[in-house]
């Protein structure tokens, strides 16, 4: 390197003194131009240049600051001379003045390329490293240490191949080292890849090497080159592993600082945009919902929650998740009516009036809900009751919720239970889940903005379940009195008083709700209507309705009574009243194409009319005379849609005295056959039977309509009565139905829904019914003018049954 050269290179070094240099920015010469190590002229003795932290190399051009005062005088003086001068490392680099026993063994011969006096006073100077040595002896510590020295001899580089591979190597992965390291300039891996002498790229690459000083001197101290280069290869692979790892950590800091930055100056435009709009919308939202808490009515543990919210709600940002779910949590809590109650009316004859002009009849229901009002009145606040209407379809459990609310003047919730099979639709999910929402009962209270509504829970027999849970187990905290004041919902999260809700469940079957729900439930039975109801309702409501629903509120014409009652019991056989509406849509829609057609109607409908709107009579009584013959009996069922009847047809064939039992019977049903056969087997002589018929005839006992199925034991009576009939030949007389348990011992036991298996009858013209004297408080509590023409024999026994219901040859 010429002079110029070398004066121009200074400018860019990163001048540092020798105590406290750990990197070297290295200036490497072109090694062609070099002379050669073994033909240096060493001296025998030398003045030396201790290095605190760094080893030269020979061949390899470094700057330095010098500051103690005796390396100072050492390089004054051999630059004054043959500018040689022997570079040593420390041992230990923390000693500041060091002795003999600081220094190194082997050092490096360098020439003083260039000297500069700094402005500070310090010395820089620029060496290159000439040769190895080895100090033989001490021969002077003062001003500067002397010493003699052996010169090493640098062996020639090996010609093989295995040698060519590890400098290839060596070059790859100091330039891998290059590329990692931030630090270290591009055009160094230039450099290195041009450097074509093996030994001065392995002193060049060392001399740069990121590592300890100990592992440096110890590849000064290597007289074999390839043993040097074994080392170095050792050294340079955990220098890339370790740039590596750093490059990798420093990769993935910045890419998380990035991107937290990017987001910064996102928010930070998104604000300004917002601000320049007219504020944080944000912002205004949380203010506004703390202006309406203050006025909101509600307990204090709400209050705190509420306000727990809100501060966590301010210190979110719009955009993380949690914040919406914050957000919908505190706005169910600002909607919910917590303490807001509609004023009920005491008014007892008002509340009578409207219930009587939505519903005719249902005077047992009427009479609770007056009671109910009655005490409102007197005591002010109580807990309201449980109550649950069980009938048959269509009869107006629903409805009859409604015009409860109308009458106490609350507010009217309907809430379908009807196939729910989630615990969480009563309970409410964890706010936390995706799609999260409170139960349903909270929300039928949030949305009539009332804490002491009408909540109708329409069809409370029909709950499912499944591995969800069981909604009719949370249904238990909610109507039960002593706990639903402290409902606790999954979503809300604290508890809410349900105490002045009242509940009302409609089902048809209560033999399918819960037992433990049952018992919390104040069951009322809602019978069938009679043929006279129908009438009146028909009269009262669904005629009325169905005009105005066909624009025939304004056309004259009328329906009679004998009318109605040919459509109640010729196209009807229902205990409500939904056929009854659809027959009379029909008849209204045939009307309106009159009208439409010929612009006029006539002025009342006559049966025939009927016949011609509805087609022939769907249902006849005619059925119960004509199927009058011996081994046929009539029976009275109930099913969760009112009464009907049931025919019991019994056949005798030869045989070996086998009962046979068809008709999609249930286990009851077929033990109370077995029951009748067997009492009049035993009985045989009372009843003047013959015994063999029992041994030599099959009896065959059949119910109509096999695709339903039957069981129960109430068509005891019935089935022996058949049976008895057939064996004897007596038919039993016409127009007459039964129902009633049996025993071994002939006692007739009573069974239920007498009422409307009663009426069942009625509608099906029947004349006289049998039944257990125990039952007669059942007939009694249903209306007179309903059961006119029906003639009641009350039985105790078997023998009684027989005597009324077989005639005599």
């Amino acid at each position: 390197m010429s002079k110029d050269e070398t004066d121009m290179n200074i400018e860019n070094f990163l001048l540092r003194s020798e105590d406290d240099m750990d990197f070297l920015p290295i200036i490497p010469l072109n090694e062609g131009d070099q002379e050669d190590p073994n033909g240096v002229e060493i001296p025998a003795e030398i003045a030396l240049l201790p290095l605190r932290n760094t080893v030269l190399f020979p061949g390899v051009v470094l700057p330095i600051t010098v500051g103690r005062d005796k390396s100072i005088k050492a390089v004054n003086d051999a630059y004054r001379g043959d500018k040689l001068i022997g570079v040593i490392a420390q041992k230990d680099s923390n000693v500041e003045d060091p002795e003999v026993k600081d220094l190194e063994h082997v050092g490096t011969v360098a020439r003083i390329v260039k000297m500069i006096k700094m402005p500070d006073g310090g010395t820089t100077i620029i060496i290159q490293g000439k040769s190895r040595f080895r100090v033989e002896a001490i021969t002077g510590e003062d001003p500067y240490f002397k010493a003699s020295i052996r010169k090493l001899e640098e062996e020639e580089s090996p010609k093989d191949e295995d040698f060519n591979a590890y400098v290839a190597n060596i070059k790859d992965l100091a330039a891998d080292i290059v590329q990692l390291s931030p630090n270290i300039p591009t055009e160094a891996s230039i450099i290195l890849r041009n450097i074509e002498n093996p030994s001065f790229l392995i002193h060049f690459v060392s001399s740069n090497l990121n590592t300890d000083i100990k592992d440096k001197q110890r590849l000064l101290e290597l007289n074999h080159i390839r043993e040097r280069a074994d080392l170095l290869m050792q050294l340079l692979q955990k220098e890339l592993q370790f740039a590596e790892l750093k490059n990798k950590v420093t990769t993935k800091t910045r890419t998380e600082l990035d991107k937290q930055q990017r987001e910064y100056f996102l928010q930070q435009q998104l604000k300004s945009i917002k601000e320049e709009l007219g504020g944080d919308s944000n912002l205004q939202e949380i203010k506004e919902m703390q202006k309406k808490a203050e006025a909101k009515k509600w307990p204090a543990s709400a209050k705190e929650m509420f306000k727990k919210g809100v501060e966590k709600l301010e210190r979110m940002h719009p955009s993380t998740p949690d914040f919406s779910v914050v957000y919908n949590h505190l706005d169910l809590m600002l909607d919910l009516p917590w303490e807001e109650y509609t004023e009920d009316h005491y008014d007892l004859k008002k509340a009578k009036q409207t219930l009587d002009h939505d519903h005719y009849g249902m005077n047992k229901i009427k009479e609770r809900i007056l009671e109910y009002l009655a005490v409102l009145k007197l005591k002010g606040d109580m807990k309201s009751p449980i109550l649950c209407f069980v009938g048959p379809p269509g009869i107006g459990k629903t409805s009859l919720g409604k015009s409860i609310a109308n009458a106490i003047g609350r507010k009217y919730v309907r809430l379908s239970l009807g196939g729910l099979h989630d615990e969480s639709e009563i309970r409410g999910h964890r706010k936390t889940y995706i799609g999260a929402m409170p139960g349903r009962i909270l929300q039928s209270i949030r949305k009539v903005k009332s804490s002491n509504p009408v909540m109708i829970l329409d069809e409370i027999d029909k709950v499912g379940n499944d591995m969800r849970g069981d909604p009719s187990s949370a249904l238990l905290e909610v109507l039960d009195p002593e706990q639903n004041n402290s409902f606790y919902d999954n979503y809300l999260e604290m508890e809410y008083d349900l105490s002045k809700v009242l509940f009302i469940a409609t089902a048809n079957n209560y033999q399918n709700i819960q037992p433990a729900l049952r018992d919390r439930l104040e069951i009322i039975d809602l019978s069938g209507y009679a043929v006279e109801e129908k009438m009146e309702i028909a009269k009262r409501h669904l005629v009325p309705r169905q005009k105005d629903l066909h624009g025939l509120k304004n056309t004259p014409f009328k329906i009679s009574d004998k009318v109605l009652e040919k459509i109640i019991q010729d196209y009807t056989r229902e205990s409500g009243v939904r056929e009854l509406d659809r027959q009379l849509a029909s008849i209204m829609r045939y009307q309106a194409k009159e009208l439409a057609l010929h612009e006029k109607v006539k002025a009342s409908l006559s049966t025939d009319d009927i016949e011609t709107i509805l087609g022939k009579a769907r249902y006849s009584n005619d059925l119960y005379k004509i199927a009058n013959m011996a081994g046929v009996a009539v029976g009275l069922a109930w099913t969760y849609v009112g009464g009907d009847i049931l025919f019991i047809e019994t056949s005798l064939s030869d045989g070996k005295g086998e009962l046979k039992l068809t008709g999609n019977l249930g286990n009851v049903m077929k033990e109370s056959a077995s029951t009748a056969l067997t009492y009049l087997q035993s009985n045989a002589k009372k009843y003047k039977l013959d015994p063999k018929v029992f041994e030599k005839k099959n009896i065959h006992i059949h119910v109509p309509e096999g695709a339903v199925p039957k069981d129960g034991p109430s068509a005891g009576v019935t089935m022996m009565t058949a049976i008895a009939s057939a064996i004897t030949g007596k038919r039993v007389k016409p127009f007459l139905a039964m129902t009633g348990e049996i025993t071994l011992r002939g006692q007739v036991l009573p069974v239920g829904g007498i009422k409307e298996k009663v009426l069942a009858a009625k509608r099906a013209g029947l004349k006289e019914i049998i039944l257990c004297w125990q039952n007669e408080k059942d007939v009694q509590e249903i209306d007179s003018a309903f059961i006119r023409g029906i003639k009641f024999h009350y039985v105790k026994t078997m023998n009684q049954v027989l005597e009324l219901a077989l005639e005599n040859k």
